[in-house]
């Protein structure tokens, strides 16, 4: 089985993105991105989908982190549709339910080729620290975008802001395990009847 590794840089007039990732990793995780709750939620991403991921990011948090954030959600759809090749041999479909006390989130994945996102949250509050909550939606945008992944997100339930966070990040990365781990029954095939994805 070939390594499922991917080295992916962004540069823009607003942003300098590098990310680092390992599909078939521990969960081991670097984040240098200047915005410190996402930090915390993509260790969440890294620790439960078991992807090795290291995230180096400078933007213009002078304005705000809405570039930063959506920019390092396009730069990991880049190099997570880079990690998965021509997704032979992969689930293709992953999902998972977490709660964290009150707080209960499903995120669903599909590697389907194209890009779709359905997004049910509804924060009850505005800010998590200093993190605007508006910004998680654009960072899930740019990754789908750029993974070519169809993704559902729902909180079904929760009345503290930085639980539903949380049980998002969690599920999604369990659910991206899910869909990217190989099927000893589907080796060397593509999990289509189209014959591409």
């Amino acid at each position: 089985m070939s390594e499922r590794k991917a080295s992916v840089a962004r540069n823009t007039n607003e942003t300098q993105i590098s990310i680092s990732l390992n599909l078939d990793g521990r969960g081991e995780a670097k984040f240098e991105t200047g915005v410190p709750f996402l930090d915390h939620m993509l260790d969440q991403v890294a620790r439960h989908g078991m992807i090795d991921l290291d995230i180096q990011a400078k933007g213009d948090l002078h304005i705000d982190a809405h570039h930063t954030v959506e920019d390092i959600g396009i730069t990991l759809g880049q190099a997570m549709a880079e990690a998965l090749g021509d997704k032979s041999g992969i689930r293709r479909y992953g999902h998972a339910y977490v709660p964290l006390d009150e707080a209960l989130s499903r995120v669903v994945i599909d590697f389907s080729g194209r890009p779709g996102l359905e997004y049910g949250v509804d924060f009850p509050r505005a800010a998590i620290g200093e993190f605007d909550v508006d910004l998680f939606v654009e960072f899930f945008q740019g990754f789908v975008n750029h993974a070519k992944a169809t993704l559902h997100i729902d909180n079904i339930r929760g009345k503290n802001a930085h639980h539903v966070a949380e049980t998002i990040f969690k599920a999604f990365g369990r659910a991206l395990r899910m869909a990217a781990e190989h099927d000893e029954r589907m080796a060397g095939i593509l999990p289509s009847t189209k014959g591409s994805l």
